[in-house]
C-alpha cells in the first residue's frame, strides 16, 4: 500500500489529496475533448498537475492550475464539459454572510484557505480551518447557511 508524503499533500493553494480513486496522468493521456478544455482553461495559468478520478462509478479529469498566485481546480467530464471549479479567493471578497459564517466556525482557529466552488451553475464557499492543531472545513451557501462541515 502506498503512503503519501506530507509535502505532496501540501501543494500551495487548493491542492487535492490523491486517494485510491485518483491517478496522476499526463496531457497525452487525456481524451481529446478533455485535453482541449484543459488547454483552454490553462491559458495564462501554470498547469500544476492532472489527474483521472472516479466518483460514484463515473470518470472525471481534474486540472490543478495556478493563476495570478492562487489555486484553481477544474473538474472535467470525459466529453470535455466542466463539471466543477474550485478557486482560491480572499475571505474579504466573499459576501458578508459567508464571511460571518466562516469566522464563527473558525472561532479562535486560523482560516487557512477560502474557495469558491461552482457546480451546476450555483456557487458555494468552502473554508479550510485549523483549530487546536486539527484541520477541518466548512461549506456554506452565498447566504452563509451551512451546507457541510467536518474533516
Amino acid at each position: 500500500m502506498r503512503t503519501l508524503v506530507p509535502t505532496a499533500i501540501c501543494v500551495l493553494g487548493a491542492a487535492t489529496l490523491l486517494d485510491a480513486s485518483e491517478t496522476r496522468v499526463k496531457m497525452k493521456d487525456l481524451p481529446p475533448a478533455v485535453r482541449k478544455t484543459v488547454q483552454e482553461q490553462s491559458k495564462g495559468a501554470t498547469l500544476r498537475g492532472l489527474a483521472r478520478e472516479t466518483e460514484d462509478g463515473k470518470t472525471f479529469y481534474e486540472a490543478e492550475l495556478k493563476i495570478n498566485g492562487h489555486g484553481k481546480d477544474v473538474l472535467i467530464d470525459p466529453a470535455g464539459a466542466i463539471v466543477e471549479v474550485e478557486e482560491e479567493i480572499p475571505l474579504a471578497s466573499v459576501p458578508s454572510p459567508v464571511q460571518e459564517a466562516i469566522r464563527k466556525y473558525a472561532g479562535s482557529g486560523k482560516i487557512l484557505l477560502v474557495e469558491s466552488v461552482t457546480k451546476d451553475g450555483s456557487v458555494a464557499y468552502e473554508a479550510h480551518v485549523q483549530k487546536a492543531g486539527k484541520k477541518s472545513e466548512i461549506k456554506v451557501d452565498p447566504a452563509g447557511r451551512l451546507l457541510s462541515s467536518g474533516q
